[in-house]
């Protein structure tokens, strides 16, 4: 069976239409939402929505964490709220979970975002770039994960910020696989924030946590 595990804070105007991307599979699956303190109708629309739902606070590490520990499946997929895998992505998880050679590997989605503009497609090569080169996936990505591997891993570290980045580092590149299909994520950070910006600030980001700065403190940067 594959868990499906979506961290929400206040996520209300994106996780009826991600709940429904998810709900294709013709085989057992099991979605929990992992709230980090929602005052908005997230928790309403994941009951009606028949998900599992558990909350805790202090960052997305600790949510995607007690997700995990609450799912029962072979398999996870770890799933941004608003990220939405594309039509056929089911097909595509099911034949990398049903290859035994991937028992300890872990795979991610193409990155895309919904925004028409040029300079989203910039992003995108950037992130394509990253995937090859870096082997460094966000957590926009999806991460699909046997529940074995997890657990041999120790699974998401409970920190504020820079979860993806841990467990990437501990699965390690030629252990991470991309996905013969994509993800589109919500382009309003970037448009909030700005094309060049965001990218530069995250990069940032990235780089004091690989020197050895601790996470909560780069949380409070980020923020």
């Amino acid at each position: 069976m594959l868990s499906i595990v979506i961290p929400t804070l206040n996520a209300e105007k994106d996780l009826g239409p991600t709940l429904e991307c998810l709900s294709a599979p013709a085989w057992p699956t099991e979605i929990i939402i992992a709230d980090g303190g929602s005052t908005d109708a997230t928790p309403t629309i994941a009951g009606e929505a028949g998900t599992k739902f558990v909350a805790t606070l202090g960052g997305r590490g600790p949510q995607l964490a007690a997700g995990a520990q609450y799912a029962t499946g072979d398999w996870l997929l770890f799933v941004h709220a608003d990220t939405r895998p594309q039509p056929g992505w089911a097909h595509v998880v099911r034949d990398f979970m049903e290859n035994k050679a991937n028992r300890f590997r872990a795979g991610y989605f193409q990155f895309l975002l919904n925004d028409p503009a040029p300079a989203a497609r910039r992003i995108e090569d950037l992130v394509a770039w990253r995937n090859r080169v870096l082997s460094l996936p966000y957590g926009d990505q999806g991460l699909l994960i046997s529940r074995e591997f997890y657990d041999f891993l120790g699974g998401y570290a409970p920190i504020r910020l820079m979860e993806d980045v841990d467990m990437v580092r501990r699965i390690g590149g030629k252990r991470l696989i991309p996905l013969a299909s994509a993800a589109v994520t919500s382009a309003v950070r970037y448009q909030r924030d700005g094309y060049i910006r965001r990218p530069i600030r995250n990069l940032f980001c990235v780089g004091l946590y690989l020197l050895g700065m601790p996470p909560n403190h780069i949380g409070d940067i980020y923020e």
